[in-house]
């Protein structure tokens, strides 16, 4: 078997069981218990909007006055029975319901910050998943070439052609590449397990992936970008959806010391007179120590520590993508590399290793050393490829659509 087989070759053979990075994806969108809870905190935040818009409850009320202590009882007392309401002060409920609907909007913001999270955690694991399965079969190839290099050796041997230490040789190199099968079988095994756990199935075992690893890096110019990236990125809109919340509730703090006033009204009849009797009341508190200067004096700084919130988000986001910009500039170079020079380069140098050994001109050791120098540029290679999807992930959980091939 040719060592440098299907080099450039990314895809993985697709079988009917193997997962693909949007199954992976839509599984984690369904199950993951962050993004589950994301979701009933988007309802908490639905139900306290729903209630700050309700007025308190009337009150049912009941009186008797002047009852005789010894005899007659309620029949010879002035009886009253009435409701009151209060009725908050205009404006108060208008801004409870605005703060409520921004309340939703951030809890809906974070659930889209907590998606992006998720789904860059399943990307992350699976592109890493899938770059140890190909690594794996590059260490399965050198297994099955040393193998053939030590029957090779052993006709050899028995043909009188080398020494004893020609198959020893090989055999130690039988066994050198058994132990980095097995280490690479390790790290698929592990990769697969934390898939399985940013999918939020940590119990579940994953099989046999099946997709493609990207070689070329999307060039994203921040300049051009860095307005699309500040308008769409939910940290961004819940900075500026905090702000909103804050000067609203500064609003409402401003509103908390004017008084909501009572209204009641109660009929009754006053037996010992005969009479038909209604009370009217009007009552509201009086705003003498209480002002709601705390309260104020709270939102003022929120609504300022907002403003500042928002300014540290946006150049903090600005950076991180001029950093993942750089990494993938600098992977998508490595990879370009590898793919165009130095794995056709080793493939070359390892064909006229074999043709030189088959005919006499190389050593067995020359043979050996150049083998393990193409496996190990093939190994080198997908750690590469890997570095440029890793970083890709980065920019699609940062910016989204940006990282997308022109």
């Amino acid at each position: 078997m040719h060592l440098l087989v299907g080099i450039i070759v990314l895809s993985v053979v697709t079988t009917a069981s193997a997962l693909t990075l949007e199954e992976a994806v839509a599984q984690a969108r369904a199950h993951h218990p962050a993004l589950a809870a994301a979701r009933q905190r988007v309802e908490v935040a639905r139900g306290r909007a729903e209630q700050a818009r309700l007025w308190p409850n009337p009150e049912l009320e009941f009186s008797a006055e002047d009852v005789p202590a010894n005899h007659g009882g309620l029949s010879r007392a002035q009886n009253m029975i009435g409701i009151a309401q209060t009725v908050p002060f205009p404006g108060k409920k208008k801004l409870d319901a605005q703060i409520g609907r921004q309340e939703i909007t951030a809890a809906e913001l974070e659930y889209l910050i907590r998606e992006r999270e998720v789904v860059r955690a399943v990307q992350s694991a699976f592109y890493r998943a899938l770059a140890a399965q190909n690594k794996v079969g590059v260490a399965g190839e050198l297994v099955v070439l040393n193998r053939s290099l030590v029957n090779i050796a052993r006709q050899r041997i028995a043909a009188g052609a080398v020494g004893e230490q020609e198959r020893l040789r090989a055999e130690i190199e039988q066994e050198r590449a058994d132990v980095e099968l097995t280490a690479t079988q390790r790290e698929l095994a592990e990769a697969r397990l934390a898939l399985a756990a940013a999918m939020g199935k940590p119990r579940e075992t994953i099989g046999a992936l099946t997709g493609e690893l990207r070689v070329q890096a999307p060039v994203a110019d921040v300049e051009a970008t860095g307005a699309q990236l500040l308008a769409q990125h939910p940290v961004l809109r819940g900075t500026a959806a905090a702000r909103e919340r804050a000067e609203l509730e500064l609003r409402r703090a401003r509103l908390d010391p004017l008084p909501d006033v009572t209204l009641g009204v109660a009929g009754g009849r006053d037996f010992a007179e005969r009479e038909t009797m209604l009370e009217f009341r009007v009552s509201l508190p009086l705003p003498l120590f209480d002002r709601a200067q705390g309260r104020k004096r709270e939102t003022r700084a929120l609504a300022a520590a907002a403003r500042h919130d928002a300014t540290a988000t946006e150049q903090q986001l600005l950076s991180e993508l001029k950093q993942i910009v750089a990494r993938l500039r600098a992977a998508g170079e490595q990879v370009e590399a590898y793919r165009l020079r130095i794995l056709p380069r080793a493939e070359e140098a390892l064909k006229l290793a074999q043709t030189g050994y088959a005919a006499g001109k190389f050593g067995f050791l020359d043979l050996v050393d150049t083998q393990r120098t193409a496996a190990e540029v093939r190994l080198a290679y997908w750690d590469k490829v890997l570095e440029l999807n890793l970083a890709l992930a980065d920019l699609e959980a940062l910016a989204g659509h940006l990282s997308k091939e022109q």
